[in-house]
């Protein structure tokens, strides 16, 4: 790799994380942190533990979905960094930039125009968003990437360490989030289509299987069960009350619009003469939603004076999420050689799971496809105009998709902010008294309360009396409002949090993180702030 780009593209990958090392730590960032403190405690037991992470306390090892490979990074950087959000965020800059100059790496065998993938991908709201949490999507697309770089330069060149690598490097993505096991079916495709000797890279693949085995028993022989069992059985039983199959779809392509948001904006040089077909497909779509609202309806949060704004962004992103799929398959069309093969694969497997298989809709399984999209872009650009290359309008329409996706990351940044100043205003109100509230909802407020010592509510074994006091955060998970006659609220605790764009609003409808709060990954429009009743039972 050149050094000139590689530490152009580090320095700008630093330069847009940068401002978001002092973000407070939310969504299932806890998870990853509890078991680092584990790990530091009992570095071979890293779930042996109990958390309360549902309606009641369990142990870690039924909780979590993910492997614990995570967790030993943040053990090891807090060792040496502390375990302040600036310094977490901070260790988690290598992944970040170890997934854009893996893409650049990758881009090389590709496309001529590599850092134009690189920035797409850096620019994807979803990459960008996941890379200012600490949870394991970053991690493990980086082990992903790199893998497959190695794999691509390992079997064109017979190069047996690279190869060797590439193994390694899958193996280790695999324990860092279980999804990451489908890269070893994608490898064996390219092979196949590459028309490589099995016997030439077949024996590599051994590596990524037993890395991820031996995880496998080593969870069975703490904890009793395999853990790639129970996540897929938790993803069948959240799936087997989700919504219906066009309206996952709906939402999915929704998903993937919004997630990989540049495309929008590059429509017009990679669709030309078919772009107002995608906008007619969106006029299509918001008139199905808004005069059949019944999708939105199903979302009791949502308020109705928001269906029509969200309803018109839902059909925008999912005619996005259209074109990328057609760009996908436009891919085969016009090239039919191994690298077109595994781009297509990539895009098509990971939107088949992150739709159809993964528990919920969310942009951190829409997430792998970002690096497979750059690359893609990159190759239709080079196909439209191999005379003169478009750098202006590319690089005008490229500045568009990264200041929505910095506002994006901004947005999810202010509501963390504010999650964390409603718990030091509980605290500032009742100072060490906080020891005596019970409190509801999980994520970033279940990790400040926690730390100032209130309890979690067990729905199951903790036994209230009048009097004591429940705070329940309004834009959260597993929340039970009290009964009419059951509570008294109190106080309300109150702060803004982003302006006019959220990630998490479910009074707008974006579900960022999990499409059963919200059909759209961000939404614009007058966002809610984030609220605490502090209740007294009666």
């Amino acid at each position: 790799m050149g050094s000139h780009p590689g530490w152009a593209l580090a320095l700008i990958t630093i330069g847009a994380l940068m401002p978001f090392l002092s973000k407070p730590f939310n969504m299932d960032d806890p998870l990853f942190i509890w078991a680092a403190q584990q790990i530091h405690a009992h570095p071979a037991n890293p779930y042996g533990f109990k958390v309360e992470w549902d309606v009641r306390q369990a142990p870690m090892w039924k909780v979590t979905e993910n492997p614990p490979l995570t967790s030993y990074y943040i053990a090891g950087a807090s060792s040496v960094l502390g375990w302040s959000e600036v310094a977490l965020h901070f260790a988690f800059l290598l992944p970040a930039m170890a997934v854009i100059l893996g893409t650049y790496r990758l881009a090389r065998q590709f496309c001529d125009s590599p850092v134009l993938a690189a920035l797409v991908t850096l620019f994807t709201p979803a990459f960008l968003v996941s890379s200012t949490t600490l949870m394991s999507d970053v991690p493990m697309l980086a082990f992903w990437v790199w893998a497959l770089v190695f794999w691509v330069e390992g079997t064109e060149q017979k190069n047996c360490y690279k190869l060797l690598a590439a193994g390694f490097l899958a193996g280790l993505a695999a324990v860092t989030k279980y999804y990451a096991v489908c890269l070893i079916p994608l490898l064996v495709a390219y092979s196949i289509v590459s028309r490589r000797p099995p016997g030439k890279w077949a024996p590599f693949l051994l590596i990524p299987l037993a890395i991820f085995l031996a995880d496998q028993f080593a969870m069975y022989h703490l904890y009793g069960l395999y853990p790639l069992v129970r996540a897929t059985n938790y993803s069948f039983a959240g799936k087997s009350s989700a919504f219906a199959r066009w309206t996952t779809c709906l939402i999915g392509l929704a998903f993937t619009g919004g997630c990989l948001a540049p495309s929008l904006f590059l429509t017009p040089l990679l669709w030309k003469k078919w772009s107002a077909a995608f906008l007619g497909v969106g006029v299509l779509i918001a008139c199905l939603v808004l005069f059949d609202p019944a999708l939105l309806k199903q979302y009791p949060s949502l308020q109705p004076a928001a269906h029509t704004g969200t309803g018109i962004q839902l059909a925008l992103w999912a005619a996005t999420g259209i074109s990328i799929l057609a760009l996908a398959l436009s891919e085969i069309k016009a090239s039919r050689d191994p690298k077109s093969i595994l781009l297509v694969l990539w895009m098509i497997g990971t939107f088949l799971f992150a739709v159809f298989l993964n528990w919920t809709i969310n942009a951190r399984s829409i997430l792998p496809m970002a690096p497979a999209l750059g690359i893609l872009i990159a190759r239709r650009l080079e196909r439209n105009f191999t005379t003169s290359f478009p750098i202006g309008k590319t690089a005008w329409c490229l500045a568009v998709g990264a200041a929505l996706a910095l506002y994006a990351a901004e947005a999810d940044c202010l509501i963390a902010v504010a999650v964390r100043q409603n718990v030091r205003s509980i605290y500032a109100a009742y100072g060490p008294n906080i020891k005596q509230i019970h409190f509801q909802g999980h994520w970033g407020f279940q990790y400040y309360m926690s730390q100032l010592g209130a309890s979690p509510l067990d729905f199951k074994s903790d036994i209230l009396k009048p009097g004591d006091l429940v705070a329940i955060p309004f834009n959260n998970s597993n929340i039970l409002m009290p009964g009419p006659g059951k509570a008294v609220l109190v106080e309300i605790f109150s702060e803004p949090g982003p302006p006019f764009l959220t990630t998490m609003g479910q009074t707008l409808g974006a579900g960022f993180y999990a499409s059963i709060l919200g059909p759209v990954p961000f939404v614009f429009g007058p966002v809610s702030p984030e609220t605490v009743g502090i209740y007294s039972l009666q």
